[in-house]
């Protein structure tokens, strides 16, 4: 009998102590948008280079109106990868500059918890810079980009973009170069998810056949799949070293 109170004590203390996984995701979500809701570092710092990028792009495709029509699915992959670079890079290196990441570490959580929760923190930052992008992209070359299916494919493509980026953003903030690391070690292995995206996304603003297009598609949902189920089982690893 006294076993089983000291038992039940036990997994109360520690039930207590260590929060809940879902709990523990929310409250890194909720730390880091409060965060950037006072100061609007990242986000800003986001919008500014996707709308520089695509300005720039504008002018040098004036010329050229059947270029323009041909290359948008790249122009606007392009900004997206550039500016989440920025974003991931940033969002990690705040963390670590401020010994935020060293204090979740510290935390009594698992560890794939804090990936979880600053991936999601990235992709809601990306989805806001995105949503900002669309419709100027739209306006500036006259392109209707409000489909739900080139939608669906920047929501697909943007998960493995910040899954991806998380855990090698978390790798290379431990360098000295890690702005520059990061985009060496994230392109190569991003590829896989920027050619099937952009090639879907020619595909709807093309107007081309869905049954043409899935095979791009189941391409983007086994990558966000495999590729997260990845680094949720090396992100305590990563961490560590």
């Amino acid at each position: 009998m006294n076993n089983a109170l000291y038992r039940v004590k036990t997994a109360g203390k520690q039930s207590m102590a260590k929060p809940s996984f879902v709990r523990a995701v929310f409250a890194i979500v909720w730390k880091d948008l409060q965060a950037e809701y006072r100061s609007l570092e990242l986000v800003s710092a986001m919008l500014v280079f996707s709308l520089l990028v695509i300005i720039i792009f504008n002018f040098a495709l004036d010329l050229d109106i059947k270029a323009r029509q041909t290359v948008t699915a790249g122009v606007l992959w392009t900004t997206f990868a550039f500016a989440g670079t920025l974003g991931l890079n940033r969002s990690m290196a705040v963390e670590k500059d401020r010994g935020c990441l060293d204090g979740l570490l510290l935390a009594p959580v698992d560890r794939s918890a804090i990936y979880f929760g600053k991936a999601i923190s990235n992709f809601t930052f990306m989805l806001v810079v995105e949503a900002v992008v669309l419709p100027v992209y739209s306006v500036l070359y006259n392109t209707n980009l409000f489909q739900p299916g080139l939608l669906m494919v920047i929501f697909l493509g943007s998960i493995g973009y910040v899954g991806v980026g998380t855990l090698l953003a978390t790798m290379s903030v431990q360098t000295r170069t890690r702005d520059i690391l990061l985009s060496i070690l994230l392109f190569p292995v991003i590829l896989p998810v920027l050619l099937p995206a952009i090639i879907a996304s020619n595909g709807f603003l093309s107007g081309v056949p869905v049954q043409d297009i899935l095979f791009s598609i189941g391409l983007l949902v086994a990558y966000d799949i495999i590729f997260i189920s990845i680094a949720f089982m090396v992100f305590d690893n990563v961490v560590e070293e």
